[in-house]
Parts: C-alpha cells; sequence; structure tokens
C-alpha cells in the first residue's frame, strides 16, 4: 500500500503578465462563472491590440484590417 506524504504541497506562485494586466486575477465561482478584477472591456481591447486572430489570418485583406486598426489606436 502506498504511504501518503505529509510533505506540503507547493506554494502557488503567481504567473509572469504582461505589464499592462498586472494585477490580473480569474477565479471560478461555485456556479461555474469566471470572476475577474478587471473589466470585460478592457481584457478585450488588450486582445485585440496584442494576439492575432488565427481565424481572420486566413483572408487576403488581414494585413490591411491590422494595420488599420493600429492607425485608429
Amino acid at each position: 500500500m502506498a504511504k501518503k506524504s505529509n510533505k506540503p504541497s507547493k506554494k502557488q506562485s503567481k504567473p509572469r503578465v504582461h505589464k499592462e494586466l498586472s494585477g490580473f486575477e480569474v477565479s471560478i465561482d461555485q456556479f461555474g462563472e469566471l470572476k475577474t478584477n478587471m473589466a470585460i472591456e478592457k481584457l478585450n481591447e488588450f486582445l485585440n491590440e496584442n494576439v492575432d486572430d488565427k481565424k481572420l489570418a486566413e483572408r487576403n485583406d488581414y494585413d490591411e484590417m491590422k494595420k488599420s486598426k493600429k492607425k485608429k489606436g
């Protein structure tokens, strides 16, 4: 029979994040809903600026769309 270890589990360290998202935390409540300490609009804005959309990358005009986004911002 295997012995149970009395070692304390490793402390969870906070992951490295982009400086614009410092302090961002996400948790899941008892009903399965995501709870964050940052507005969803701010997260979406960050993702739109910093992450390429894989589905749109197949479009012929995707590079032009990215350039126009950067000019607006």
